[in-house]
């Protein structure tokens, strides 16, 4: 019997909350047991909430091992843009599975190895990476629109000090003040201000209060003190697209990945110009004096 394996993706942290997942693994295995495909548990691989537009995903990682190996004969994939964003990239992982003598078998495309089934998945790859671009572009169009237009709704989340409450049918999307957290930022900035407190007494002082951070860490580290202080929210302006992140190649283990450990993704976030949408709140929302 031909052996298989499975690879299903999908892209955001929120489809992976609610089990899209789910409907490509059944029809997956659906079409391995009309093709009298044998597919062993272990061999089906599931990468939720990891974008196709790169190749550093732990289960293709694992995966493209496996292949490596010699001992896969067929590759279950949805469609093309499961298998990868980019056009290139799904070129690069064709060809490199067709070397260890493994086939790739789309259920929602072409099947066969002609020529023209070739060509048609190259053209769903090109439409699937422009696709991406167009979405993602008239995402960041539609917040910055809306960040102009005043609306907090951007934003999302909310700093040390105040909380966020999303958009009703009844009222827009606004921060509140949390009291016991709010006198606790004054005093932080007065130390820092008036008496000139240091960024390690704060996050010392900060630490011994009990108060755990936004993230629900007990204990304060100097970079979110220094990440507050910066914060123009506290100055009555709450600020969409200040930062920015930057994604990397990471320099590649495979002596870990055999070892089944993961390689982080090689992100990081930096400060964009300072020429970023501000959305004005009341003044008398301010922290500081």
């Amino acid at each position: 019997m031909t052996s298989a394996a499975i690879y299903a993706r999908v892209s955001s942290k929120q489809q992976a909350k609610d089990q899209t997942i789910g409907s490509q693994l059944a029809a997956l295995r659906e079409h391995a047991g009309s093709s009298r495909l044998e597919v062993p548990e272990e061999w089906v691989f599931c990468d939720e909430g990891h974008s196709g537009a790169t190749l550093v995903r732990p289960a293709l990682e694992a995966l493209r091992d496996l292949a490596a190996q010699g001992c896969l004969d067929v590759v279950l994939v949805y469609s093309p843009d499961r298998l990868a964003r980019k056009f290139a990239c799904q070129a690069l992982l064709i060809e490199e599975l067709a070397r260890a003598g493994t086939r790739v078998e789309f259920v929602n495309g072409p099947r066969g190895d002609s020529p023209e089934d070739q060509l048609l998945v190259q053209f769903q790859g090109m439409f699937a990476e422009y696709e991406k671009a167009q979405l993602m572009e008239r995402y960041r169009r539609g917040k910055a629109y809306r960040a102009r237009a005043g609306s907090v709704n951007v934003l999302s989340g909310a700093p040390f000090g105040y909380r966020y409450l999303r958009k009703t049918p009844q009222s827009a999307a606004r921060y509140e003040i949390i009291e016991h957290e709010a006198a606790l930022v004054r005093e932080l900035f007065r130390r820092y201000a008036d008496d000139g407190a240091t960024i390690a007494d704060l996050t010392r002082w900060m630490t011994s209060q009990g108060v755990p951070t936004r993230t629900g860490k007990h204990r304060w580290d100097r970079s979110v003190i220094w990440g507050m202080l910066r914060n123009p929210a506290y100055a009555g302006t709450a600020v969409f697209g200040k930062t920015q992140i930057i994604h990397q190649q990471p320099g590649l283990n495979r002596f870990a990945r055999l070892q089944g450990r993961t390689t982080p993704r090689a992100v990081k976030t930096v400060v964009r110009c300072p020429r970023f949408s501000g959305v004005d709140r009341d003044p008398r929302a301010r922290h500081r004096r």
